[in-house]
């Protein structure tokens, strides 16, 4: 029997401050029940108090969406998890855990580890005492709890990869914070002005709901993410299947267009780089836009998807295309088309329209 599965007595009820969006589609409440018997493994469910005070980098996203300040003495409901983050924290599972150990908030989402870097512009994480793991009761009337772990939706076996037809539309980035959500939310806004109806997903990174919260606020009519299947972190391991699962779900739901955003960049430790040499996967692809922080990233990126991958951008946005200077470089010197999303979002939209070959449901649509 798998070892978080197995059943586990009941010690006691404690009152919890705050849940992460982590925990999000579970049976966790604020009043739980925890065991110190603790099994490490990603998605188990735990309770930590917070041991210290941050004036940056200190919020918590909680289940319903919202951004809530986490203080010393919180109390809190968070994931085990990894992460590995170029402009964030760097952590891992610990082997054992016991009441009273310290572990340390790796994420805006609740995922919780042993850090093992840090980048300066977050400062030092926050340090969390554990109290033990959260029960679930899956059995009526019984007073015999389990582990509870992060939700995982069924999905059927997404082999062979058939998205019926529906055109897909990738955003990827050359790190992270290269304003890829910021362009997919452009483009979905865009289409969703255009009459058609767009479904989005976030596929690789760690869990986190703010990206595809921002994509709903955009237009998107349903949306999914790799924590959905019970991820709280992508690997090259998961992400290629994550995609599929993710592409086949919504593709059942009969949209216009699928537009899905990849997590980190295009060498980093979530999986992209095994997603994009994905075959199938790279076969659905109606469009890619590469999202680049500056004009050397923009070639870097260009380059590396097209001799890698075998994958030639649509267009490049993203901060290098900030002003004229930087989408005149990227169109010379690449032969790529450049556009801002901040500031032509509606243009970028239409291109993609383009691109993909959509006509429009409805005709009166804003300049």
């Amino acid at each position: 029997m798998h070892k978080a599965n197995r059943e586990i007595k009941v010690v006691r009820p404690i009152v919890v401050d705050k849940i992460a969006s982590v925990a999000i589609d579970t049976e966790i409440g604020r009043e739980i029940r925890i065991s110190p018997d603790i099994p490490c493994e990603e998605g188990i469910l735990i309770a930590v108090e917070i041991l210290n005070n941050k004036s940056r980098y200190n919020t918590l996203e909680l289940t319903s969406g919202r951004m809530a300040q986490v203080k010393q003495g919180d109390i809190i409901v968070g994931a085990l998890g990894h992460r590995k983050a170029l402009f964030g924290y760097s952590g891992h599972i610990p082997e054992q855990l016991a009441p009273g150990d310290v572990v340390q908030l790796l994420n805006l989402g609740g995922v919780l580890g042993i850090c093992d870097s840090i980048n300066p512009n977050q400062g030092q994480p926050f340090d969390c005492r554990v109290l033990g793991v959260a029960l679930d009761f899956p059995y009526l009337g019984e007073r015999i709890g389990v582990p509870a772990r992060v939700k995982n939706t069924p999905v059927a076996d997404p082999s062979p990869l058939d998205v019926r037809g529906i055109p897909v539309v990738a955003f990827a980035g050359t790190c992270m914070n290269s304003g890829k959500t910021a362009a997919a939310c452009a483009v979905i806004s865009r289409l969703s002005q255009r009459g058609l109806t767009v479904d989005a997903f976030k596929a690789t990174g760690v869990a986190l709901q703010r990206d595809i919260l921002a994509m709903e606020d955009a237009g998107a009519r349903n949306t999914g993410i790799f924590s959905d299947h019970g991820v709280v972190c992508t690997t090259s391991d998961n992400a290629p299947e994550l995609t599929r699962k993710l592409l086949v779900g919504l593709a059942g739901e009969d949209p216009d267009v699928i537009v899905f955003e990849l997590g980190d960049g295009l060498i980093g430790a979530y999986g992209v780089e095994a997603i994009l040499l994905d075959t199938e996967v790279r076969n659905t692809l109606s469009a890619l836009i590469l999202c680049a922080n500056d004009p050397v990233g923009a070639l870097g990126g260009v380059k590396l998807l097209r001799e890698e991958f075998e994958i030639e951008p649509v267009a490049v946005t993203g901060p290098a295309t900030d002003n004229q200077v930087g989408i005149e470089i990227i169109e010379r010197r690449l032969g790529v088309r450049a556009a801002n999303a901040l500031t032509q979002g509606a243009a970028l939209g239409d291109l993609i329209q383009d691109q993909v070959g959509l006509a429009s449901a409805s005709t009166e649509v804003a300049p």
